[in-house]
């Protein structure tokens, strides 16, 4: 058979009784630098995929977005299988991204120390060295219920009730049965770099990233993010809900409208939390907001603001956009393209000049950006603010002390706004942040800007590099960090974003996001009706109604 190779751009003739993976293994030296594969675009598991002639295949190593995500589930599965080995009967849960890792938890009375760290370390290279076989298995739903509950995996059993196919891929590794959202390696040998590393009261587990060049990264420790997991994991345990097979309970024990709306409390009482503290500091002056895009700064900053008129300040929003330089003067990129989004592309004196005469009750004419002719014009009424006045600021900087450089610190109180999701599919797969907001867009997109899902995912890499640039590296700088997202919200994103992610064709490139997406949301269930949301809820900034609009 005849098949044309992506990465090579030939055509190679191929033995028809020949799976693609043989195929690879007696043509390619450093054939496990390849992790998965994609046959006429489609994304498949690298031991299982069929072809047929004249087929394009392209395989994937680490530096491919999927090839990754391949190998970090592969490297967690064999985390897990080794701490399972070292001690007997324990369970693992992967928490949440961290310190340019994974955050686990081990339930042991006391927790992990450094001769235990290294225990796992140790068995974890020697399944490595043997080059375990990773075997696919497709389970009845009773069959797998049986095998989970056997493990003691309440979690994946509960999810299975709400499972809506026949069957459920499960991977095999030495007697230890496990499911995972999305493909796996053929066997443990294909994972080269990891590490370790105790972060109190779990581990870190470190793997190859794509900002380290896919070395293992510097080690940067995130208290201040970490506590804000922390604290979503308790609202979690408030609202009884930890994985998704709990949340979809609900659903259809139609009690889900009384935990919509404590996690509405929840999300209230944090917003006055954070307006009592600045309110209760007569040096603040202004409020800096920052985080990635999607993450509910609009709302976010309304609520604030209520906020700070309950408690008796007023409040005006300065927007950074009437700050941008005379398009003749915007730095441009690497492509030679305007570099709208670094921090050099606003007038920074201008901005500190205003902010000061503003903090000093002086009357200051501002800026109107016009972006059609790409410079500043004056078109509005001067400005003069009182005493109990506090700027609200909110843009892409806002964590970043340059944009602020004149403006002593105290008289700064700078928020970090991210979705911070405390629901993980079950105790081995976590929800991506970065998915959360990647749904969340995509419809927000398409209700607001009549934009589809094809267009939101073209733009989507550009949006998260400006994050990995510009906001990332400052989110420790923050005096507090609102975690916007919603235990429930994925179960009402899912009726808006499949029927536009369902539009992406299998010609364009994002069709294997596309398969990814539509297999992630498949594990929730549908919240149909929305009374129950608040009209001031910042999932109302993505699927609309809200009263901020």
């Amino acid at each position: 058979m005849k098949v044309e190779l992506v990465n090579e751009n030939k055509v190679v003739d191929i033995d028809k009784n020949k799976s693609l993976y043989d195929f690879l293994k007696g043509y390619e030296t450093d054939y496990k630098k390849y992790l998965g594969i994609k046959v006429n675009n489609k994304l498949r598991e690298l031991v299982n995929a069929d072809y047929c002639e004249n087929d394009k295949v392209e395989f994937l190593d680490i530096t491919d977005r999927d090839g990754h995500r391949i190998y970090v589930r592969t490297l967690s599965l064999i985390y897990i299988k080794a701490c399972k080995d070292v001690f007997k009967g324990i369970d693992v849960q992967i928490k949440h991204s961290l310190n340019k890792g994974l955050y686990t938890e081990l339930e042991f009375k006391h927790p992990v120390n450094n001769t235990k760290l290294e225990s796992i370390k140790k068995r974890m290279k020697k399944i490595i060295d043997a080059q375990r076989p990773i075997n696919t298995l497709f389970l009845d739903i009773d069959e797998a219920e049986k095998i989970f509950l056997g493990q003691g995996m309440k979690d994946k059993a509960e999810l299975l009730k709400y499972w809506t196919k026949d069957k459920i891929r499960v991977y095999e590794l030495d007697g230890y049965y496990d499911t995972f959202y999305g493909y796996l390696a053929p066997n443990t040998g294909y994972i080269d770099k990891f590490d370790l590393r105790l972060f109190y009261p779990g581990i870190i587990l470190n793997f190859p990233t794509k900002e380290s060049n896919f070395e293992l990264p510097e080690y940067i420790e995130q208290k201040k993010l970490y506590k804000v997991f922390k604290e979503a994991e308790e609202w979690g345990e408030i609202m009884d809900v930890g994985y998704v097979g709990a949340l979809n309970k609900k659903i259809a024990n139609n009690t889900i409208d009384d935990m919509i709306r404590i996690n509405e409390a929840l999300h209230e009482k944090k917003i006055a939390y954070i307006a009592d503290e600045i309110a209760g500091d007569k040096n603040i002056k202004i409020v800096l907001i920052a985080g990635p895009s999607s993450s509910g700064k609009t709302t976010f900053a309304q609520r604030l603001s209520i906020q700070l008129r309950v408690n008796g300040k007023k409040t005006y929003a300065l927007s950074l956009d009437d700050y941008f330089v005379d398009r003749y003067m915007t730095p441009k990129d690497e492509n030679g393209d305007y570099d709208f989004e670094t921090i050099d592309a606003l007038d920074l004196d201008l901005f500190n000049e205003d902010l000061l005469n503003l903090m000093a009750c002086e009357t200051v004419k501002l800026p109107v950006y016009n972006f059609k002719l790409g410079k500043r014009e004056y078109t509005r009424d001067p400005v003069t603010l009182t005493k109990d006045h506090i700027i609200i600021i909110e843009g892409i900087h806002g964590l970043n002390d340059k944009l602020t450089k004149q403006i002593p610190q105290i008289n700064k109180f700078k928020i970090y706004i991210s979705a911070l999701t405390q629901l993980n599919i079950d105790n081995h797969n976590r929800i991506s942040t970065s998915d959360l907001r990647l749904l969340r867009r995509i419809v927000r997109d398409n209700t607001h800007r009549g934009n589809d899902a094809l267009k939101t995912m073209e733009l989507w890499d550009n949006v998260v590099r400006g994050a990995e640039r510009f906001i990332f590296p400052y989110q420790e700088n923050a005096d507090a960090i609102f975690n916007s997202a919603l235990v429930y919200e994925l179960c009402v994103l899912k009726k808006y974003a499949e029927p536009l992610i369902k539009g992406i064709e299998k010609n364009s490139k994002f069709y294997p996001e596309r398969q990814r997406l539509m297999k992630f949301l498949s594990y929730f269930k549908s919240i149909e009706d929305e009374s129950a949301i608040a009209s001031t809820s910042i999932l109302r900034e993505f699927i609309s109604g809200s009263c901020f609009e």
